[in-house]
C-alpha cells in the first residue's frame, strides 16, 4: 500500500482532538467487549445455558436505548457534548465496577447482570447521539466519512481484541477479572475527553432546530432520502443484528467450544467488519442508494451462510464474511442519513437512527432467543438473514432511478451544512 493512501485512510488522525479521542474509545471498548464475553459467559454458567436468560439481559440493556435516545438526541444537540460524554463515561464507570465488585465476592446473582445492563442501556442513551454527532465536531465535514469509518475501524478492532482476551482470561483468572479490568478501561476516554482543547473543536454557527424530538420526526419524515436506508437500518438490525444472542449459543451448544475460544466467533466476525471499516475510509462523499441496498443483500447472503456452516472453521470464515457486509452496510447507511441532514438536526437524526440501530435489539433478542430455544441456534442465524435478504430485495424492486433523483431533490432543499475542514473551529 503506498504511503499515498495510508495518508488518505488516516487523514482525520491528524487532528490531534480526533487522535486524542480515538485512542480512549479504542481502550474503552476493548474493555467493553471483553465484559460482554465475560457476562455472556458468566449468565450461560448461571442459567444452565439459557437462551431465555442471555436474551432477557440483552433486552435490558438496549431497551433503554429503544425509550429514551429520542430525549439523548434532543440534549446532544442542545447541551456540550464533549460534557455529555465525560459524565456518561464516568456513570458507565461506576455502574461497571459495581458489577465487578458484587461478581469477585462470589454472590453474582442473574438479576444483578440484568440490573447492570438495563443501567447502562440509561447511560448509552445519552452517550450514543452525543458521540456520532461529536465527530462532526471535532474533524470538520470534509473529513466527517474518514473519521466515521476510523471509528467503526478501532470498534471492530475492540471487537476482535475484546472478546479473544477475555476468553483468555477467564480461563485463567475467570470471568470477574474480566468485569473488573473493564471498568478500569472507560478511563481511557475520560482522560481524553478532559485533554483535548474545545477552542478546536468545528461548532459552527448553526443552533438546534425548536421543537424537540417531534421536531427531528417531521425533518425525517419530509426526506424520501433518508426513509428509504432508515427502514433497512430497522429491518437488518431487528431480524439480523442479534448475535449478542446467536454467536454464545452457537459456540456452546452446537461447537461445543470452551471458554479459551468461546470469543472467537465474535472475533472472527469483527475481523471481516474491520476490514471493511479500513475499505470505507477512502470515502469522501455521501455513498448512493445503490452501495446500500447492494451491503443489504450480501448481508442476508453471508448470515444465511452463517447459519448453515457445517464445521467450526467454516462458521469463522463465514462469519467473517457476514462482519464485512454488516460493516459495508453499516457504514453506507450511516454516511447516507448523516451526510444528508443538516446540522441543527444531526443529534436528533442520528439518536433516531441509533433507535433503530439499537433501540429494536430487545425486541429482536427475545425473538432469536424464543427461535434458537425452539428451533436450534443455527435457525437463529439462516433464518434471520432469509428475512434479511427478502426485504433488502423487496427495496431493491421498490427503489426506481426516480427515487435515487427524488433523494438528490430532497438532499438540494435541506443541505446537511457540515461545516468544511476550512472553517475555523470554535
Amino acid at each position: 500500500m503506498s504511503g499515498g493512501a495510508v495518508l488518505r485512510m488516516t487523514a482525520s488522525l491528524r487532528v490531534r482532538n480526533f487522535r486524542l479521542f480515538t485512542l480512549g474509545q479504542l481502550a474503552s471498548v476493548t474493555g467493553t467487549w471483553m465484559m460482554f464475553t465475560a457476562q455472556d459467559w458468566l449468565v450461560l454458567r448461571l442459567t444452565g445455558d439459557s437462551a431465555a436468560a442471555l436474551s432477557a439481559v440483552t433486552a435490558a440493556q438496549f431497551a433503554p436505548v429503544l425509550l429514551l435516545t429520542l430525549l439523548g438526541g434532543r440534549l446532544a444537540d442542545r447541551y456540550d457534548k464533549r460534557r455529555l460524554l465525560l459524565a456518561a463515561n464516568l456513570a458507565s464507570a461506576v455502574l461497571a465496577g459495581l458489577l465487578a465488585t458484587v461478581a469477585l465476592t462470589g454472590d453474582l446473582r442473574l438479576w444483578h447482570i440484568i440490573g447492570c445492563a438495563a443501567g447502562l442501556g440509561v447511560v448509552n442513551a445519552v452517550e450514543i447521539p452525543a458521540r456520532m454527532s461529536f465527530v462532526s465536531e471535532m474533524v470538520g465535514g470534509e473529513l466527517l466519512p474518514n473519521a466515521s469509518a476510523l471509528s467503526a475501524a478501532y470498534f471492530n478492532t475492540a471487537r476482535v481484541l475484546g472478546p479473544a482476551a477475555a476468553g483468555a482470561l477467564i480461563s485463567v483468572w475467570d470471568a470477574p477479572a474480566v468485569l473488573l479490568l473493564n471498568t478500569v478501561s472507560y478511563l481511557g476516554t475520560v482522560v481524553a475527553l478532559a485533554r483535548m482543547r474545545p477552542e478546536e473543536l468545528y461548532r459552527g454557527t448553526a443552533r438546534a432546530a425548536r421543537g424537540g424530538v417531534v421536531a427531528g420526526l417531521r425533518y425525517v419524515a419530509g426526506r424520501r432520502d433518508l426513509l428509504l436506508p432508515l427502514a433497512l437500518v430497522a429491518l437488518l438490525a431487528l431480524v439480523g443484528f442479534n448475535f449478542q444472542v446467536t454467536l454464545p449459543l452457537l459456540a456452546r451448544t452446537v461447537f461445543d467450544t470452551g471458554a479459551g475460544t468461546f470469543g472467537l466467533l465474535t472475533a472472527a466476525m469483527a475481523a471481516g467488519s474491520l476490514v471493511a471499516a479500513l475499505v470505507t475510509t477512502v470515502r469522501r462523499g455521501r455513498p448512493r442508494q445503490r452501495v446500500v441496498l447492494t451491503a443489504a443483500v450480501a448481508f442476508g447472503v453471508a448470515e444465511i451462510a452463517s447459519g448453515l456452516a457445517p464445521t467450526f472453521p467454516v462458521a469463522l470464515l463465514s462469519l467473517a464474511l457476514t462482519g464485512f457486509a454488516m460493516m459495508v452496510f453499516s457504514q453506507a447507511a450511516n454516511h447516507r442519513v448523516q451526510l444528508g441532514t443538516e446540522s441543527a438536526y444531526r443529534g436528533r437524526v442520528m439518536a433516531l437512527y441509533t433507535v433503530i440501530y439499537q433501540g429494536t435489539t430487545p425486541i429482536g433478542a427475545v425473538l432469536t432467543g424464543w427461535l434458537a430455544g425452539g428451533a436450534g441456534a443455527r435457525s437463529g442465524l439462516w433464518v434471520a438473514g432469509a428475512v434479511c435478504l427478502a426485504g433488502a430485495l423487496a427495496a431493491c424492486a421498490l427503489a426506481a432511478p426516480r427515487g435515487e433523483r427524488r433523494g438528490v431533490q430532497d438532499a438540494a432543499r435541506h443541505p446537511a451544512e457540515a461545516p468544511s475542514e476550512s472553517a475555523s473551529p470554535r
